[in-house]
């Protein structure tokens, strides 16, 4: 569909009232401080892009690039505006009249191949097991890279050596009676740089009664893509997933991922597949789509019945894409709250963006670390002994942001803690 038909071009532009509540709760503009860094900065920006006014430039893209899409905007616009399609719409447009082949490689062909990537993988992990990556640094070739990158690639302070999807088979039976069929959205953040989430999913979901299923030939849930500009191959592989999902006939399709779950929700989904004949199915595919901790509280209402002498003071950090996307905050905290030995400690703005926003911490480094600083104070100041969060991109920013802070504390998901519990004692009967 053309850059200037799409409905969040076409319809929301005009509800904007300057009204500016958007600029008091974006991150990003708390940190510059000008116009053209707020999501009402970016509103007209985009007007101005639809009416010709300002021509489709590389420029221009670098402005809408500071956006980090967590969505803050959109969910407290008074005026109903999705700042975020507006911004993705706008981003996919440049790209098409400013081609650039590194962009077209990660996102149109790299990030399209499973297999191609568990390769790089690999390979970064040897590199880094080697020490290449810390000889580099001592050396000076880090300085040598371009942009932030100098700096990001400190980040990456573990690769594993091996993927989820290596190590967890394609069907993993339910423990006891079998309560339900689900299906596993396997994403890329947790297949790739947190398998141990992955496990720690299978395990838990089969204990408590599921079959689980992780489709052969999954693919990245698009994210990535639509924050880069590449709506068209995020589209591509949305229509793939929905056909693997399809052919498995499972009751539930659960991720462990808030960006991927926020990704696959139907109002997500109806803006990536606008144009197509895809709708009707995405509606249906994303009707079954559920965040693993909603599924665990809401659906199987587990009750974790395991005694354990250990003690855990947990916090809590609200990844953007479940507080702003899909509303979800009760359900990872009641999880947390069930598990033996652990004492939930809030932090001060839990809600509040990392900053790391998958790709945005290696694009935008310095202020993702302005945003992080500020995420660590808080976190810090709860004396907790994890930092829990529900996202593997936040969990690999937190990471970082523990070590920054010189801050002994663990990053994990819950599954994970719950799994360690559920170790301690005799599987399901």
């Amino acid at each position: 569909m053309e850059f200037r038909e799409l409905p969040p071009v076409k319809e929301q532009i005009m509800k904007c009232v300057r009204c500016g509540k958007c600029r008091e709760l974006c991150p990003v503009f708390g940190e510059i401080g000008i116009e053209n860094a707020s999501p009402r900065g970016h509103v007209f920006m985009v007007q101005m892009l639809r009416d010709g006014k300002v021509e489709p430039t590389s420029e221009v893209y670098e402005r809408l690039g500071q956006c980090l899409m967590c969505e803050t905007c959109s969910a407290n616009c008074p005026s109903g505006i999705d700042v975020h399609e507006l911004n993705a719409a706008a981003r996919a447009y440049l790209t098409q009249n400013n081609p650039n082949r590194g962009k077209d490689f990660l996102y149109g062909n790299f990030w399209t191949k499973p297999e191609l990537m568990k390769q790089s993988i690999k390979l970064a992990s040897l590199a880094q097991r080697m020490g290449l990556q810390k000889l580099a640094r001592n050396i000076g070739l880090t300085r040598l890279l371009p942009g932030d990158l100098k700096d990001a690639e400190k980040i990456l302070e573990h690769i594993p050596p091996r993927s989820a999807r290596s190590t967890l088979p394609a069907f993993t039976p339910a423990q006891g009676g079998t309560k339900y069929r689900v299906g596993y959205f396997l994403g890329c953040g947790t297949d790739f740089l947190s398998p141990e989430i992955a496990q720690a999913t299978v395990n838990v979901l089969s204990r408590n009664g599921c079959e689980v299923y992780i489709p052969e030939g999954l693919k990245c849930c698009g994210l990535p893509h639509i924050a880069n500009g590449k709506l068209d191959v995020a589209q591509q592989l949305t229509i793939h997933n929905i056909n693997l999902f399809k052919k498995l006939n499972v009751d539930y399709i659960i991720t462990d991922c808030g960006s991927c779950s926020a990704t696959l929700t139907e109002k997500n989904l109806h803006f990536v597949l606008q144009g197509t004949t895809y709708q009707e199915e995405a509606a249906d595919f994303a009707a079954r789509v559920m965040d693993l901790t909603v599924f665990l509280v809401d659906v199987l209402d587990i009750q974790v019945d395991v005694h354990t002498d250990r003690k855990w003071r947990v916090t809590y950090h609200d990844p953007c894409h479940l507080v702003n996307a899909q509303g979800i905050t009760a359900q990872p905290r009641e999880l947390l709250r069930r598990i033996p030995g652990v004492e939930l400690v809030e932090m001060p703005q839990a809600a509040s963006c990392c900053g790391g926003s998958g790709t945005y911490s290696v694009t935008h480094h310095q202020v993702s670390m302005q945003i992080l600083d500020k995420k660590m104070s808080n976190a810090v100041s709860t004396g907790a002994d994890i930092l829990a969060t529900c996202c593997p991109s936040c969990i690999m920013q937190l990471n970082f942001g523990c070590r920054r802070s010189n801050w002994d504390a663990e990053v994990l998901h819950p599954v994970v803690l719950l799994d360690r519990v559920y170790q301690q004692a005799p599987a399901a009967v």
